[in-house]
């Protein structure tokens, strides 16, 4: 069984603990590899080999245009190196290889998109109404950052908070989940060959216990960017709140997929299911609500039933799979036990429903529907994190906008109509961070990404994200000729 251990300083390093947690191949449902199961004093020599890359001459001494540089060389080794990373991301989670491998080759344009921003970012002489002063601005590096990612698509989430927290010059500390830390390991060793100075880049794992909590609360991390579930996004957000810190968290969601009668229902019906069964339905974005207008709801539900119904399910690896299995043990569980609760309150199986069992012995579960609904209900109102599907119908556009808006996540939502008017008054009207309009999953390094509400706080890629890892600065210098005014009253003109 293969063991990897932790990146710190630019070394291989294993855990202060001695102790080594098992990684589960969801597909064979055996454990493939194990993952250092770290502590605090990890934590502690991860930080401090960033804090020291952060002040140290190798690093803070580049241009932002040796900074690009470097990512750009990044983002080369990266695409080099995709099959293989896919290939660990999928023995980790069970996600398609086909899907895996498309993220992996597409990861490197942020590194170059970054990259080409990081001597972009550009400062202001200001126009002050004291003519005796000179005022400029500049934008300076947080320090260091601690970048906690889900087990869902670690690579990808990972690249959102590095390539523009890199961009504007600082240092990280990355915390994988527990259950997906093999390819953000195998991942990081680019760093090195890439030319990035040691301790710029440094991988504790662990438990959300033994690292992620002193990780959060150390004394040296200035911000925390985090991916994972609303529960845990709250409790970073009260631990960083108290200390002042820099925080970006993208959380769940309960994403509404909105079809109207007269929106192409084929395509529609293709992107109901690409929302909710796509990657097992194990993303934040995923479409869980289907909100179907009554006069189409019947007919509308047969089509998404039929889709349902000759999904593939089998080896992530095989090109021909449509759906692979769910990631972990406890998200398996946590599923079956949501489809159980909705049939006790009241919700009525369409289709699916049940474990699916093969000879491999994988965590699969079967495309699920439900209808009858009950808006109120758990079903459609938390997150499952799973291939379950809540059928609910609507009349009105007033109704439909309503129910979209009736959770308290915002991350997404899709509305299928040829109307345009609709169009544009829906784009304004839905609470979500992403509004697609006659497609879904649409995700690119140019547009912004992030959500509304319980759904999370700040944004990721895109331009002005850069941003968020940078603070800016006011100089002021005085260039007068003649001494000051009464010393005890603020120069305001």
């Amino acid at each position: 069984m293969q063991r990897f251990d932790n990146l710190i300083a630019g070394i291989k390093t294993p855990p202060a603990s001695g102790q080594w947690i098992p990684s589960l191949d969801p597909y064979r449902n055996e454990n493939w590899c194990e993952i250092p199961d770290s502590n605090g004093a990890d934590v502690d020599a991860a930080v401090a080999a960033a804090r020291s890359a952060f002040t140290g001459p190798a690093w803070r001494g580049l241009s932002a245009t040796a900074r690009g540089a470097l990512l750009r060389r990044l983002g080369g080794l990266v695409a080099d190196n995709a099959q293989r990373l896919a290939e660990i991301e999928v023995r980790d989670n069970g996600k398609l290889l086909s899907e895996m491998l498309a993220q992996l080759r597409h990861i490197p344009q942020w590194f170059y998109y970054y990259g080409g921003l990081a001597d972009k970012i550009e400062g202001a002489v200001l126009p002050i109404d004291q003519p005796d002063h000179f005022v400029y601005t500049t934008w300076e590096p947080l320090g260091v950052v601690a970048a906690i990612t889900a087990w869902n698509s670690p690579l990808l989430l990972l690249t959102w908070k590095l390539a523009p927290g890199l961009a504007a010059g600082n240092t990280f500390v990355v915390k994988p989940s527990e259950f997906s830390s093999a390819s953000t390991l195998a991942f990081a060793e680019l760093f090195q060959d890439a030319g990035f100075p040691p301790g710029v880049i440094n991988v504790v794992c662990g438990t959300g216990q033994g690292v992620g909590a002193p990780l959060v609360a150390h004394r040296d991390v200035a911000k925390v960017a985090f991916t994972g579930s609303d529960a845990t996004g709250r409790a970073i957000n009260r631990t960083v709140a108290g200390d002042l810190k820099h925080v970006t968290l993208e959380l769940g969601g309960k994403s509404p997929n909105i079809v109207f009668a007269d929106a192409d229902l084929d395509a529609a019906a293709a992107g109901v299911a690409s929302g909710i069964f796509a990657a097992a339905g194990q993303t934040c974005m995923a479409g869980s609500r289907l909100l179907v207008q009554r006069e189409i709801h019947d007919a509308f539900l047969d089509k998404i039933c039929a889709l349902a119904s000759t999904i593939r399910l089998g080896d992530p690896s095989a090109p021909d799979t449509q759906m692979g299995p769910l990631a972990n043990a406890p998200q398996y569980s946590k599923v079956l036990g949501c489809i159980d609760d909705a049939v006790n309150e009241g919700a009525t199986l369409a289709c699916g429903g049940r474990a699916h069992h093969d000879a491999s012995g994988g965590l699969f579960v079967q495309p699920t529907i439900f209808r009858d609904v009950d808006h109120a209900s758990r079903l459609a109102q938390r997150e499952i994190f799973g291939p379950v599907l809540a059928v609910i119908p609507f009349d009105t556009d007033d109704e439909a906008l309503a129910l979209a808006n009736g959770t308290d996540y915002g991350l997404g939502a899709g509305l299928w109509t040829r109307d345009m008017a609709r169009v544009f008054r829906f784009t304004q009207g839905l609470q979500a961070g992403t509004v697609w309009v006659n497609t879904y999953r649409a995700l690119g390094f140019m547009a912004p990404f992030g959500g509304m509400k319980a759904s999370g706080l700040g944004r990721e890629s895109g331009q002005e994200m850069i941003k968020l890892y940078l603070q800016s600065k006011t100089v002021w210098i005085n260039n007068a000729t003649q001494p000051p005014g009464n010393p005890f009253v603020m120069r305001l003109g």
